[in-house]
């Protein structure tokens, strides 16, 4: 379940106790929050398990990590409990944030790259962290698949995966290849927890994965796969 608006507008009027595995929340939304928002929220980490999806880290990204933001997140992390923090397989801009996902471009060089950006982080934090997969509508440069990337990095980075089953379905319906097979490669065993969205389709069937929609039943179905595959 991923929160987007202020997490309290959502929760006010949930109990303790309440069925609910676990809230995700963007840490950038809550780093240094004082005031009556940020006291509200820890009756909520302490009820409910939270994981934190970030997303500015520009973890693919060519300009300095941002350190800081690593050391402000693990601070957030100890202070509310965190089960587990993710970020996007994509970067966000260069030396200035520009609030987007952009497409890595597929090659060796990016996964060495990446996982050594990765690594740096994990570092920093002090435990693993998953990387999602990301949507996109065109690539920088290609050299090897969607999935052999994603594969690649995980390994060299040695950290955990979140398959965002929508971001797979909509990539595979934009770029014409076969979901089944790419989980038929992706190495599963580094799944941490997955994410499921809407997305919306153009005339021509293009597809733009803006989390605004209901959930496609392409979507369901593939979920069902992975599930079956991965458990």
């Amino acid at each position: 379940m991923g929160l987007r608006r202020p997490l309290m507008d959502a929760l006010s009027p949930l109990k303790p106790g309440q069925p609910i595995d676990f809230f995700e929340i963007a840490p950038e939304n809550w780093l240094h929050l004082g005031g009556r928002l940020g006291q509200k929220l820890r009756p909520f980490s302490e009820a409910y398990p939270i994981i934190c999806h970030g997303l500015s880290l520009s973890i693919g990204g060519i300009g300095p990590l941002n350190t800081q933001l690593l050391h402000d997140i693990k601070a957030f992390i100890a202070q509310h409990n965190i089960r587990h923090y993710s970020e996007h397989l994509s970067y966000t801009g260069d030396e200035s944030q520009l609030y987007e996902l952009f497409p890595m471009p597929l090659t060796e060089e990016a996964v060495s790259h990446t996982a050594a950006r990765i690594r740096q982080a994990q570092d920093i934090l002090g435990q693993r962290i998953a990387i999602e997969n990301a949507t996109y509508y065109t690539l920088p440069a290609q050299a090897m698949s969607e999935v052999e990337f994603i594969n690649a990095v995980v390994a060299e980075a040695d950290c955990h995966l979140l398959l965002d089953v929508n971001n797979l379905f909509v990539n595979s319906q934009n770029h014409h290849y076969c979901p089944d097979k790419f989980l038929q490669q992706l190495n599963g065993e580094r799944i941490s927890y997955l994410h499921m969205a809407g997305h919306w389709v153009e005339e021509d069937q293009w597809r733009i994965d803006t989390h605004a929609e209901t959930v496609d039943e392409g979507v369901w179905q593939l979920l069902a796969d992975v599930y079956r595959r991965f458990g």
